[in-house]
């Protein structure tokens, strides 16, 4: 089983990154997921080409392309009354309806529950807003970039003291992945529900809970203690277990231990690091020593890895039970053999034939690898889907002619 959502049709009216995501992991598992762009202006998300430094050249937008592979575009102008005559039928032959649209623009092209129900009863009905559908302020649109990373409190956690300023997110579209990643989690359990005989259900995901979610342990313990989580000063790195840090080696590269039972792994460690004296070494022997002189030991580790690079300690290490990893940037995760053995990233062609790559969504069914497919041109499949719902072609020229359909 494969694409266990092989089958199902969604009817995708969203912009952007958030809800558009969600689609993509839908269409990865095998839905027939149709983006319903607007007939002149498209997903604004077609002409975004700078995200943070990246600038994107030549025809294929990977900024585009990540949250909207797989699917299937028509152009309507669902303002219309024809155009909202085209959005009925298709929703007529859906098992999902999925939007971004703000609850203004929601009541304003009547796809609200009811509007939406009326022409499917038993439709799943799915939304991702920016700050929940309840509360003074969930009339209001957001990005990752406010509601999941700011507000939800990671960037300030994550934040040290010393820095002027406040961290930003690690890549573009951070929390709107994961957030989408959630949504389709929750269509795929209504889907399960609805096909046990149970009613339709309506999922709502937000970036503000996907990111209270992300932080969830933090704010928990923050809300038992009464005092919030504070990262550390810069290049203060204290722990009472040496063997739960990150240490630097010769070429400058970086390796995060994480032994939470650090006796458990102790004396097979100093083995791994040459330093098989410090095993009994009185000062380190046991979980009480070890604790009290965890800085001493800290030490003496990372004078140890110090020493060698990181591919000495990439052989060493590989036959050391302990968990352990490199610390990688964007480019050397893309290389990562590990990465690459498992498709995490897979190859994907373009509308013009070229090759090239993208990042998979991470649930894998049976073992086998996702198959990705291109995101679409825009309002590619219009005449395609209007075919499908019966629209003779003298029907299709006039709704272009009218600037219904693109």
């Amino acid at each position: 089983m494969r694409q266990p959502l092989a089958g199902v049709k969604v009817v995708e009216v969203a912009m952007w990154g958030f809800v558009t995501s969600a689609g993509a992991v839908l269409a990865d598992w095998g839905a027939d997921v149709l983006k319903v762009e607007h007939a002149v202006t498209g997903d604004p998300q077609r002409g975004l080409r700078r995200t943070g430094q990246f600038v994107v050249e030549g025809d294929t937008n990977v900024n585009f392309e990540h949250p909207n592979r797989g699917k299937r575009s028509i152009g309507v102008d669902i303002g219309t009354e024809s155009g909202r005559e085209i959005l009925d039928d298709l929703i007529r032959g859906a098992d999902v309806f999925l939007t971004s649209l703000l609850p203004s623009a929601q009541r304003k092209f009547k796809i609200e529950v009811d509007d939406v129900r009326a022409a499917n009863p038993s439709i799943i009905y799915a939304r991702g807003s920016a700050l929940g559908t309840r509360g003074e302020e969930s009339e209001r649109g957001g990005y990752d970039m406010t509601a999941f990373w700011c507000r939800a409190s990671t960037a300030q956690s994550l934040t040290p003291p010393d820095i002027e300023g406040i961290i930003g997110p690690p890549a573009p579209a951070y929390g709107d992945t994961i957030s989408g990643t959630n949504l389709a989690g929750g269509i795929a359990a209504a889907l399960f529900a609805r096909e046990r005989g149970g009613e339709p259900s309506v999922v709502d995901v937000s970036l503000l809970g996907s990111g209270v979610w992300s932080m969830g342990l933090a704010i928990d313990s923050s809300l038992m203690a009464n005092k919030p989580a504070v990262a550390a000063p810069t290049g203060v790195r204290a722990s009472l277990n040496p063997l739960t840090s990150m240490y630097r080696t010769s070429d400058d590269r970086w390796i995060s231990l994480v032994m939470l039972q650090p006796m458990r792994y102790w004396a097979e460690f100093c083995q791994h690091i040459d330093r098989a004296d410090l095993a009994d070494d009185a000062r380190f022997n046991s979980y009480e020593v070890l604790e009290t002189n965890a800085a001493e030991a800290g030490r003496l580790i990372a004078d140890a890895i110090a020493a060698q690079p990181l591919s000495h300690w990439t052989t060493r290490f590989a036959t050391m039970s302990g968990p352990w990893a490199p610390v990688q940037d964007t480019l050397q995760a893309g290389a990562d053999a590990q990465i690459r053995d498992n498709g995490y990233i897979t190859t994907v062609q373009a509308a013009d034939g070229e090759e090239f790559e993208l990042v998979a969504s991470p649930v894998k069914f049976d073992g086998a690898d996702t198959e990705l497919r291109r995101a679409p041109l825009f309002a590619e499949h219009t005449d395609a889907v209007l075919e499908g719902l019966g629209l003779d072609w003298d029907r299709i020229i006039q709704l272009k002619v009218d600037g219904v359909v693109a």
